[in-house]
């Protein structure tokens, strides 16, 4: 894929974004307690969110739908280690991933953290036309595969 079909984003603008998203929260209103990131995707973004709001709270669920540039499963799936529901339940929640492509992994995992009994909204970097979940915040919107400065490069290796 030529990279004037992708969207990319820099380490740069990560650093602006993950900023403007956590003002974008303040500004709403909602006074996150715990911050949850989709991993891995959505790691980053977290830890750079919790920074911003001064949460120290942070989890994560491991979900995975795409298993390559374009090709993903029929459905999202959990992976372990699973995020202790104990210290969910009762707590205004902020989900982090790094895009809402199909909405149906942010769906999916807003879905399990209201039944732990959280209250839960959704920061994004990117949200792609047609997702099934419209992000509370959004950093951006595109309809373009996204490269993302951590996953630009290929698993390091010995003999790279």
């Amino acid at each position: 894929m030529a990279d004037d079909e992708r969207e990319v984003l820099t380490w740069s603008d990560f650093g602006s974004a993950s900023r403007d998203l956590a003002l974008d929260v303040i500004r709403s209103g909602f006074e996150a307690e715990v911050v949850v990131a989709i991993a891995r995707g959505g790691l980053l973004l977290a830890g750079g969110i919790a920074y911003a709001l001064g949460l120290k709270s942070c989890g994560a669920v491991n979900a995975e739908f795409y298993t390559g540039v374009g090709t993903r499963l029929d459905t999202p799936i959990l992976l372990p280690p699973f995020l202790d529901a104990q210290s969910i339940d009762g707590k205004k929640v902020l989900l982090v991933d790094d895009v809402s492509d199909s909405g149906r992994t942010l769906a999916m995992v807003v879905t399990l953290l209201e039944g732990m009994g959280a209250e839960v909204r959704t920061a994004v970097l990117y949200t792609k036309p047609g997702t099934v979940h419209e992000p509370a915040y959004t950093w951006r919107r595109t309809a373009q595969w996204i490269t993302f400065p951590w996953s630009a490069e290929p698993p390091v290796t010995l003999e790279a």
